[in-house]
């Protein structure tokens, strides 16, 4: 299997310029599943499962982001998958 789960925190101007939507729309055209928030601290975190090859590329338009935004950083941790979701959603 070579599946894999990643945990992204995005830095910058994210928050407001649809980061969030645009997150959602690149996992789903992936088939990845996972979740996405903003942060408190401005940031946006999220995670994602699935096929390692569909993961690294989400994070590369990760790292560029949508139109408006001004992605300043994003540290990724790479976890053992475990299945633990059968969706993409979209939190605070």
């Amino acid at each position: 299997m070579n599946d894999i789960r990643a945990r992204l925190i995005v830095q910058g101007r994210v928050q407001g310029v649809g980061f969030r939507w645009f997150a959602l729309s690149q996992a789903q055209k992936l088939g990845l599943f996972g979740w996405v928030r903003n942060n408190f601290d401005g940031s946006v975190e999220t995670e994602v499962e699935g096929s390692r090859s569909a993961v690294e590329e989400y994070i590369a338009i990760i790292k560029v982001g949508p139109r408006f935004s001004n992605v300043k950083a994003v540290q990724v941790d790479y976890k053992p998958f475990e299945g633990l979701y059968t969706d993409f959603n979209v939190t605070r």
